[in-house]
């Protein structure tokens, strides 16, 4: 048996804890958004809430992260009400 870093081989770097905060963290937001989205039948937070669950398999970056996470949660805020047409 070899160690960790022979078996996953030398290019495979794991997230920092923060990373991984981050993505737990506006998942769950995301989540959260695209189930109120879908009970309210509103689709400007369903879109959001559906980013912000996959945009942390994209991003790697820790502060682009949470700079794209903090982004699209005030998306969310300013898109939350259905709009009134």
């Amino acid at each position: 048996m070899g160690d960790l870093q022979s078996v996953v081989g030398s290019s495979f770097a794991f997230p920092s804890a923060a990373n991984l905060f981050a993505s737990v963290l506006f998942g769950i937001i995301g989540y959260a958004a695209f189930r109120y989205g879908r009970k309210t039948s509103n689709k400007p937070p369903v879109y959001i809430g559906l980013l912000l669950m996959l945009y942390p398999f994209v991003v790697s970056v820790t502060w682009m992260m949470y700079a794209v996470g903090i982004a699209l949660c005030i998306a969310l805020y300013i898109f939350r009400q259905p709009s009134s047409d």
